[in-house]
């Protein structure tokens, strides 16, 4: 009896690292695919993207060098009546160009300067040919990132807005957003882009942040492109340590489904406690640390990682000692 159960507990260890292996050859598969996907994503839509940024940013830059005066806006002057009002703007300005003549000469009672309007991280630009324009100014950490843009049109003042040009990436769900918002809530479709994309820039930000500060103790680090998925791991000397982090929505830039687990190393290895007393890790199924998952549900990424290193000693050593008495 005792011969079969020290067979079974033999064939029981050895098929939990088996799948070890496995599990292991998996994710490291699945990280160069990642890896190789994003390389290609970005070879083939760099020189097109850099193209429209560039030709969208001289329209903006130039709207802006002509415009009479730039007005900002606080939460409660941003409403759909002055949406409306923009609206109104560059149909008329765009029928008055359209006049036979020469229609710069003519009276526009509505349109006695070229206004910018600012309002939060948006500036909102009145572009030729009945069009408006939004960019969208994107920072972390109180420094500015990248710059994006949105071109509105519509046929006439009493038709739909569409969005006819962009510089969004492509896996920011923009085109979803103008079929559930745009034709009903113009407002909240324009406010709505930009928390995506300031949103995406955090997340990306602190990713890019903790590769520059700790990359020479994290590999196998893997994420979506919109970094709403974000896995990585961190060797300690007796354990590993696995990260995996999923985002409610892509607005969210704190995550909301956390697992920290510390796999143990060397299963069999000896271990001295603080009181002086010798125990094993008994066998190798991971630890789940509920402190670190605590830090990354409340702080940054940088932030959390800092405080999960910091402690990480302490926590192992109580781990192994409850090991070892149990």
């Amino acid at each position: 009896m005792y011969g079969w159960l020290r067979c079974g507990s033999k064939k029981r260890k050895n098929f939990i690292q088996a799948e070890d292996v496995r599990l292991e050859t998996t994710r490291a598969r699945f990280s160069n695919v990642i890896k190789r996907h994003g390389q290609l994503i970005e070879r083939l839509s760099r020189d097109s993207d850099k193209m429209i940024f560039e030709r969208l940013q001289k329209e903006f830059d130039a709207a802006r060098a002509s415009q009479t005066e730039e007005i900002l806006l606080d939460g409660e002057q941003w409403n759909d009546g002055l949406l409306a009002t923009i609206r109104e703007r560059v149909h008329m300005e765009a029928d008055r160009k359209a006049m036979p003549g020469d229609s710069s000469m003519l009276p526009d009672p509505l349109f006695h300067g070229k206004t910018t309007y600012k309002v939060g991280n948006k500036v909102i630009c009145c572009l030729e040919g009945a069009r408006i324009g939004i960019q969208y100014e994107t920072s972390f950490a109180g420094e500015p990132c990248e710059l994006y843009h949105c071109v509105l049109e519509s046929k006439s003042f009493l038709e739909k807005m569409t969005v006819i040009e962009h510089t969004v990436p492509f896996f920011l769900p923009i085109r979803e957003a103008e079929n559930d918002l745009l034709s009903s809530n113009a407002m909240k479709f324009i406010d709505h882009v930009g928390e995506l994309l300031q949103a995406y820039v955090d997340r990306r930000e602190q990713v890019r942040l903790i590769k520059e500060l700790y990359g020479n103790q994290i590999e196998e680090l893997y994420h979506s492109l919109p970094y709403h998925m974000i896995e990585f791991a961190l060797d300690d000397s007796d354990c590993k340590i696995t990260v995996s982090l999923r985002y409610a929505d892509l607005l969210s830039v704190l995550p909301t489904r956390i697992r920290v687990l510390a796999w143990p190393m060397q299963p069999s290895k000896k271990i001295i406690t603080s009181t002086g007393t010798i125990g094993r890790k008994g066998n190798s199924v991971p630890a789940r640390l509920s402190y670190a998952e605590d830090a990354l549900r409340t702080m940054s990424l940088p932030e959390a990682y800092a405080e999960i290193v910091l402690n990480l000693p302490r926590v192992l050593q109580q781990n192994f000692q409850h090991r070892g008495s149990a």
